[in-house]
C-alpha cells in the first residue's frame, strides 16, 4: 500500500467511518457492494463448480470481499498492512485467517492454502502508486501460477472510461480522484502474465447521480444492454494466468 493507505487506516476512526459509513446500508458504495456479491457468487460457481476454492484477499481492509465468499471457498486469507482494518474485519464477522505484510519491500509470499484459488483485489488499484499495483498483481502471480490455478479478480472503482471521467479536470491533481482505463488494467495484467476472460460493470452513475431516483431507474435498465460494461464507473475484471 502506500505511505497514505497505511498513515490512514492505522487510525481506528477512519477504520470505523470507512466500514460504516462509506458502507451504510442503502449508500452508494453498498449497493454497488450488493451487485458485486451476487455476480461474484454466481461467478466461483461457475468458475470452480462444485470444487472450492481457497481465497486469498490482497489488501483485504474489514473483509468485504471476504464476506461475499462466505460458504464458496474451503478457507479465505487476508492480507493488509492495517492491524487496525484486519481487526475490524474480525469485528464484524468476517471469516478468514489474517496477514499483516509490510507496506514495501520484498512482494509478500501467499499462504500455502493450495489449489484451486481465487485471489482478490478490492478497491486498491486507485488508491496506489503504479509500484504498489504492480507488486499486488505480482503476488497474485505467486498464488497463480498457471492456468489451472484459479482466477484473479480486481476492482476498477474510477473507470476513466465512465461519465465520471467529465469531473476529471475540475478535479485535477486531487489523490481521491485518481482514475484508470480500460487500456490500462489490461497492460497492468499482462504485464504479469493474466489474461482478461471477463469484464462486469455495475453501475454507470456516480454517486452523486445515484441520489436521483430516475437515474437509478435508467440505470438499472442500461445495465440490461449488452456492451456497456465498459461505460460503467465501477469494473470488476476476471484474469486468468496465460499458458
Amino acid at each position: 500500500m502506500t505511505t497514505d493507505y497505511t498513515k490512514v487506516f492505522q487510525d481506528a476512526d477512519a477504520v470505523e467511518k470507512y466500514e460504516h459509513i462509506t458502507y451504510a446500508p442503502d449508500s452508494y458504495a453498498s449497493r454497488i457492494n450488493e451487485r458485486q456479491q451476487a455476480y461474484l457468487r454466481d461467478l466461483v460457481a461457475r468458475q470452480f463448480g462444485r470444487k472450492l476454492p481457497a481465497q486469498h484477499d490482497f489488501a483485504c481492509g474489514t473483509g468485504r470481499a471476504i464476506r461475499t465468499l462466505h460458504g464458496l471457498v474451503r478457507e479465505a486469507h487476508g492480507y493488509d498492512t492495517s492491524a487496525e482494518m484486519m481487526a475490524k474485519a474480525e469485528q464484524v464477522g468476517s471469516q478468514a485467517k489474517w496477514h499483516q505484510i509490510p507496506a514495501d519491500g520484498p512482494v509478500p509470499n501467499p499462504v500455502p492454502a493450495g489449489h484451486p484459488a481465487i485471489v482478490t483485489l478490492f478497491r486498491l488499484l486507485l488508491n496506489v502508486d503504479e509500484a504498489v499495483r504492480d507488486r499486488a498483481i505480482e503476488f497474485a502471480g505467486k498464488v497463480l501460477s498457471t492456468p489451472d490455478s484459479g482466477v484473479l479478480v480486481v476492482e476498477n472503482h474510477g473507470n476513466a472510461g465512465s461519465v465520471r471521467h467529465l469531473r476529471a479536470r475540475r478535479h485535477s491533481g486531487e489523490r481521491w480522484f485518481a482514475e484508470l482505463s480500460h487500456a490500462e488494467i489490461v497492460t497492468l495484467l499482462d504485464r504479469h502474465g493474466f489474461d482478461i476472460i471477463e469484464r462486469k460493470g455495475f453501475t454507470m452513475l456516480t454517486e452523486s447521480l445515484s441520489r436521483n431516483p430516475v437515474a437509478r431507474a435508467i440505470d438499472t435498465a442500461a445495465r440490461a444492454l449488452p456492451g456497456t460494461d465498459g461505460l460503467a464507473v465501477n469494473v470488476l475484471y476476471t484474469a486468468r494466468r496465460r499458458k
